[in-house]
């Protein structure tokens, strides 16, 4: 990234940056002279992003469960210019398996959680600030078994709308990945070069996508002044295929 990047001087708060995306994203903000506020429910994991920093970072354990963990995030957090929230927990699974400890808790990570972040931190967001959540591209291409990942992601979908009215110019954006090597999908094993193959040959973009993918969407919902409310889709045209 060049010195002229909309991060350069800034404060940026990734919440879930002990994650693959996360991770990515706090390393190209921190690479493009950020300062980095790590933000997650495990500190180990926030810890090992930090040291693969570039710049100053700080490490906050946070849960979003929790609306007693993000008031104690307020105070030792201070004034910041952004936050992106990578936060995900699904509960997916066939609908007659589902468990409400588990759906409620997604429902923390995506769509409670965020609302809460605003409700604290809206206040301590620096002049031409954002928020930017991660929504899916399951909202738009419910599946059997996703039922609960299909309607979190939605929801926050509508909420980013919500929140950008409510707590203008403070901009409110989000991000909607589609199927993204981020190495979440390394599970699959030998499996997995045969789904992203398959994911490709579908996609209108003829690809699957990238962490850089994701990062460059990010940075642009940060910089784009005249951007607020909006879903960014870094889908690939999944979900229209």
């Amino acid at each position: 990234m060049s010195d002229d990047t909309p991060l350069q001087g800034r404060r940026l708060v990734v919440v879930g940056a002990g994650s693959h995306t996360g991770r990515a994203i706090a390393k190209a903000a921190s690479a493009a002279g950020a300062t980095v506020v790590l933000a997650g429910p495990d500190p180990r994991k926030l810890e090992w992003t930090a040291g693969e920093l570039s710049g100053p970072s700080e490490v906050h354990a946070l849960d979003l469960s929790d609306e007693r963990s993000i008031t104690g995030l307020a105070g030792p957090l201070g004034r910041f210019d952004h936050l992106v929230s990578t936060a995900a927990m699904p509960a997916n699974g066939p609908l007659r398996d589902l468990d409400a400890a588990d759906v409620r808790r997604a429902f923390s990570a995506k769509v409670i959680g965020p609302l809460l972040l605003a409700k604290h931190l809206a206040g301590q967001v620096s002049e031409h600030g954002s928020f930017t959540f991660f929504s899916g591209v399951a909202a738009w291409r419910p599946a059997p078994a996703r039922t609960v990942m299909a309607t979190t992601n939605g929801a926050l979908a509508f909420l980013v709308q919500a929140l950008a009215v409510e707590i203008a110019p403070i901009r409110v954006n989000a991000v909607s990945p589609g199927i993204v090597d981020t190495g979440a999908w390394d599970g699959l094993g030998a499996d997995k070069e045969a789904f992203l193959r398959g994911v490709a040959e579908r996609n209108p973009a003829r690809r699957v996508g990238s962490q850089e993918d994701l990062v460059k969407a990010v940075f642009y919902a940060i910089d784009n002044p005249y951007v607020t409310g909006t879903v960014l889709h870094v889908d690939g045209g999944g979900r229209l295929a």
